[in-house]
C-alpha cells in the first residue's frame, strides 16, 4: 500500500458508515476504510469492492497512513462515550491541519467540546449532521456540516458530491462554527417527530371517525402526495398503510406493538428549547405521545374509563372529513416547521452562528427524512435574510394557506375531541396559531398570581417600569 494514497478516510463501518464509504467510493474517491473489528472491513472491500477503490486498513496508524495531507478522516461510531474514545485514539496521530469529522448523531453540546478540544492540539473538527437514514447514505444524503471555514474546505467538495441535489445545486452546506452542523440535524429530527405525529394522527382519524380501512387510507395519501403535501414521509406512509402482513394477511399497521420508540433527538430539541426559551410545543407533544405509547401499564388502568360514542360517519361525510383533515395536516406541519425555524434562529443567535436560514431550507429540500414539496417556499421565506419574517406563520404565502384551512383545521380538532379521538399534535398546533395572533393572553393574571405569592413584580402596559403591589397589606402599588 502506497502511503497517503486516500482521499478521505473512514472508520466505524456500520450499516451507515459503510454507505457513507460507498457512496464516496462509487463518486471517484479513494477511500481508506477502517473499523475496530477488521472482519467488518474485509467484508465491505470483498462485497463492494468493485464499486470503487478501497483501501482496506487494519488499525487506526495503517488507516492515518493512507490518507493525503491535509488528512481527511470520518468517524462513523455510536454517538457518546464511543465517539470520544475513537477521537482519543486517533489525535495523536494525527498532524496539524488535518480535518476529523464526526458524521453520528450527537450532541451539538458535545460536539462544541470536541471542537475546542481538538482545536486545541491543531486539528479542525467538523460536526456533521447526515439524514436520509441508510439509503440516503448511499445514495445521496442531506448534509449539514458545521466547524471551521478550513475544515469545509478540505471537506466540502467530497461532501457535494455525494449529497443528493435539487436542480444541480448539493444538498450540503457548510453552517456555521463548532455545533451548528449537529444543531441544525437535532431540530431536524424534531421536526421530524412532530411531522410523524401529525401524519399518525392523520391516519387515526380517517380510522376512527371515517371508518377507512388502512388500504383506503394508503389510497388517500397516495392522493394527499400528488398535491401540496409531496413529501417523503406522506410518500412512505402509503407504503406502509397498504402493506399486508405476510405471517397473517392482516393490515402491517395491525400487528405492530403500538409503543413508539425514540433514541433522543427529539428530546434534546426539546431540552434545548427549554433552555433558549423557544416554545415548540408541537414538537413536545410528539415527543410526549411517543412517551405516553410506551407506558403500558399506565394505558391498561385508564382503558376502561369513559369517553364519547363514536358513530362511523356516513360515506359523504366521511370524504369531506377526510379533506378536513388534508387541511389540518397541512396547517399544523406548516406550524411545526415554523416552531423547528424559530429554534434554528434563537441556536444561532446564542451560540454566535448566523446560520442561514434560507440555505437550511435547500438543504433539506432532497435526501433527508423531512424533505417536501413546500420547502422550497420556506427557502423564499429567508432567502433575504433582512426582509426575513419573524415567524414563519407570517410569512404571506404560508398566511394565506393558514387562512384557507383554518376552518377545516378548527372542525377536525373539534370534532376529534368531540368523539374522544387523541389529537395531541392538531390540536397544540391550533392552540399555538391562535395564542400567537391573541391581541392578549391570560398571562397578565399569571403575573398577577406570581406577585400575589411570591412579590415576583410585573410590568404594566401604560407605564415603563416593574412593580409590586401590597397584596398582604393596603394594596397600594409601588415600583420593584
Amino acid at each position: 500500500m502506497a502511503e497517503r494514497q486516500a482521499h478521505i478516510g473512514v472508520t466505524g463501518l456500520a450499516v451507515m458508515g459503510r454507505n457513507l464509504a460507498r457512496n464516496l467510493a462509487r463518486r471517484g474517491h479513494t477511500v481508506a476504510v477502517h473499523n475496530r473489528t477488521s472482519a467488518r472491513t474485509r467484508e465491505l472491500v470483498s462485497r463492494f469492492g468493485d464499486e470503487g477503490d478501497f483501501v482496506a486498513c487494519t488499525s487506526p496508524r495503517e488507516l492515518v497512513e493512507a490518507l493525503q495531507r491535509p488528512r481527511r478522516l470520518v468517524v462513523m461510531v455510536k454517538a457518546g462515550a464511543a465517539t470520544d474514545a475513537v477521537l482519543e485514539e486517533f489525535a495523536p496521530l494525527l498532524e496539524p491541519g488535518d480535518v476529523v469529522m464526526d458524521g453520528g448523531n450527537a450532541h451539538f453540546e458535545d460536539t462544541r467540546r470536541r471542537e475546542a478540544a481538538l482545536r486545541e492540539r491543531g486539528l479542525h473538527f467538523a460536526g456533521c449532521g447526515i439524514s436520509g437514514g441508510e439509503e440516503g447514505a448511499l445514495h445521496g444524503p442531506s448534509i449539514m456540516p458545521g466547524g471551521s471555514a478550513e475544515s469545509y474546505r478540505a471537506l466540502g467538495p467530497l461532501l457535494e458530491s455525494i449529497a443528493a441535489s435539487v436542480d444541480g445545486e448539493p444538498c450540503c452546506a457548510h453552517l456555521g462554527p463548532d455545533g451548528a452542523g449537529h444543531f441544525v440535524k437535532m431540530v431536524h429530527n424534531g421536526i421530524e417527530y412532530s411531522d410523524m405525529q401529525l401524519i399518525a394522527e392523520s391516519c387515526d382519524l380517517l380510522r376512527r371517525v371515517a371508518g377507512y380501512e388502512p388500504a383506503r387510507i394508503a389510497e388517500v395519501f397516495r392522493e394527499w402526495n400528488a398535491g401540496r403535501l409531496d413529501s417523503y414521509l406522506i410518500e412512505i406512509t402509503a407504503e406502509v398503510l397498504a402493506h399486508p402482513d405476510a405471517a397473517t394477511g392482516r393490515p402491517f399497521v395491525d400487528v405492530v406493538a403500538d409503543a413508539a420508540e425514540q433514541k433522543g433527538t427529539g428530546r434534546w430539541t426539546v431540552q434545548t428549547a427549554l433552555d433558549l426559551g423557544v416554545p415548540v410545543p408541537g414538537i413536545g407533544e410528539a415527543v410526549f405521545a411517543r412517551s405516553l405509547s410506551g407506558h403500558g401499564r399506565l394505558r391498561a388502568a385508564a382503558r376502561g374509563l369513559p369517553g364519547p360514542a363514536r358513530p362511523v360517519l356516513h360515506p359523504d361525510d366521511a370524504a369531506r372529513f377526510a379533506g378536513n383533515v388534508e387541511s389540518a395536516l397541512y396547517a399544523s406541519k406548516i406550524v411545526a416547521y415554523a416552531q423547528g425555524w424559530q429554534l434554528l434562529a434563537a441556536g444561532s443567535a446564542a451560540f454566535g452562528w448566523d446560520l442561514d436560514l434560507g440555505k437550511v431550507a435547500a438543504i433539506w429540500r432532497d435526501g433527508c427524512i423531512i424533505r417536501a414539496r413546500f420547502l422550497d417556499d420556506i427557502r423564499a421565506a429567508y432567502q433575504d435574510a433582512a426582509q426575513a419574517p419573524v415567524t414563519l406563520l407570517a410569512d404571506p404565502t404560508f398566511a394565506e394557506a393558514l387562512h384557507a384551512a383554518q376552518n377545516p383545521w378548527r372542525h377536525v380538532v373539534a370534532q376529534a375531541t368531540e368523539l374522544g379521538v387523541p389529537a395531541p399534535g392538531f390540536s397544540s398546533a391550533l392552540s399555538y396559531y391562535d395564542a400567537l395572533r391573541a391581541e392578549r393572553l391570560p398571562a397578565a393574571l399569571v403575573q398577577g398570581l406570581r406577585d400575589y405569592f411570591g412579590a415576583h413584580t410585573y410590568e404594566r402596559v401604560d407605564r415603563k417600569g416593574t412593580f409590586h403591589t401590597r397584596w398582604g397589606g393596603d394594596r397600594g402599588e409601588e415600583p420593584a
